[in-house]
Order: C-alpha cells, then sequence, then structure tokens
C-alpha cells in the first residue's frame, strides 16, 4: 500500500509561476484594499467592483502556467497516495496533472450563489470573465467561488481530516500567518516525516519535528523529490 503523502500548499507555490499575493508589491491587489474587493461587505457595498477585481484575478491565472514544482508534485503520484491541501484559488495543481486536490480557500475558476445557500453547488466559468447578470437557480447573481475575509472556512474539517492521515506531510510556500489555515498542520500528529519548503522558512514559526529547506518552491521540490 502506497503511503499517504500530503502537500499544503500556499501562494509562494503560484508565485514561481507570476501570481502575486496580497503581499507583493507592483501586483494587482497593490491596486485594491482587501476591504473594498475580499470581504462580504465589500460585496455588499459594490459587487460590480469585486465581480471585476476577480475577473482580471481569473485572466491573469488562465494566462499563467503551472511551474516546476506543480509538476514535480503531480509526478509523485506514481509512488505515493497523493492529496494536495492547498490555499490558492488557482488550478494550476490540476493543470500540471495532480489528480486530488482540495481547495481550502475556493477555486476562481467557479461560481456560487451570492445568496444564503451559496455552498449547497458550485458552477465552472467559461472564460475569464464572470457577468453581474450571471444568476443562480435562486435568483441570486453569481461571486466567485472564493472564500473572502471574515468568511467561515467550509472545507477547514475536510481538510483537518486528511492532514491527521498523512504519513508524510510537505508544507510549501507558506508562511503559515493566515489563520485558521496555518493551524492545519497541528493535525498531522500522525506523519512520519514532515518537511517545510520556503526561502523564507527559517523565519517561520513551525514544531520543531519539520525538516527545513530554505528554498524557493521549484528548487525545494527538486530537493527533496532526490532525498525521496
Amino acid at each position: 500500500m502506497m503511503e499517504k503523502l500530503v502537500i499544503f500548499s500556499g501562494a509562494g507555490m503560484s508565485a514561481e509561476s507570476g501570481i502575486g499575493t496580497f503581499r507583493d508589491s507592483g501586483g494587482l491587489w497593490e491596486q485594491y484594499r482587501i476591504e473594498d474587493v475580499a470581504t462580504p461587505q465589500a460585496w455588499a457595498s459594490d459587487p460590480e467592483r469585486v465581480q471585476a477585481f476577480y475577473n482580471m484575478r481569473r485572466k491573469q491565472i488562465m494566462d499563467a502556467e503551472p511551474n516546476p514544482a506543480h509538476f514535480l508534485i503531480a509526478q509523485l503520484e506514481a509512488r505515493f497516495d497523493v492529496t494536495i491541501v492547498t490555499q490558492n484559488i488557482d488550478d494550476l495543481h490540476e493543470r500540471a496533472g495532480s489528480s486530488n486536490v482540495l481547495h481550502l480557500h475556493g477555486n476562481i475558476r467557479y461560481s456560487k450563489s451570492s445568496g444564503p445557500h451559496a455552498e449547497r453547488a458550485y458552477y465552472p466559468i467559461d472564460g475569464w470573465e464572470l457577468k453581474m447578470t450571471q444568476k443562480c437557480l435562486d435568483g441570486y447573481p453569481l461571486r466567485p467561488h472564493v472564500v473572502w475575509f471574515g468568511e467561515s472556512v467550509p472545507m477547514y474539517e475536510t481538510a483537518a481530516d486528511i492532514l491527521r492521515e498523512a504519513d508524510i506531510l510537505i508544507v510549501i510556500g507558506t508562511s503559515l500567518n493566515v489563520y485558521p489555515a496555518a493551524g492545519l498542520i497541528h493535525f498531522a500528529d500522525n506523519a512520519r516525516v514532515k518537511y517545510l519548503i520556503d526561502p523564507n522558512a527559517h523565519e517561520i514559526s513551525i514544531p520543531g519535528d519539520f525538516n527545513v529547506i530554505s528554498k524557493v518552491a521549484a528548487d525545494g521540490m527538486a530537493f527533496l523529490v532526490a532525498q525521496l
């Protein structure tokens, strides 16, 4: 039986594909305040602006390509039972060939109702643009399938169960500063070995049983695959 290998990936994973985070300078996020485009209050106040922002993000993501780290992770499926828990809302893991990906914070390539029953169904978006005129069966406009700041994380317990079953845990490209997602690493008590890959790994507060690899995602995964 294959060992269960769990990848917990963050924004640093996609950064090497040119997708910036809200902490980066010079990127899309720098033109907007989080409060204006990534909260339920922003949608209630100006849904057109929020929709336009995520349309731009979706176009950026669709124009990006998976990087070597994504492909190396996908190739691990030949040797391990791999599950990915990602904080990223892009689909680069899937495009690289990974077959079992849980999106903790949603998937920008999908939409959902902006009404009270948003989590009942998700709808694929054809192309990069989601229009305000597109509505769910409940009559509410469709919004991006993204967990905004201040919203609950519906897939958190599912992700926790996945980490509980890990034999090997690889945390890659995350500062572990965003909660509740950062707390997930503490569910991997049964993992026989744990790794953290990040160029700033030694500045990140993690339990002492992690093996630290202070490299960017692609270089760190290449190094680790050789070890595995």
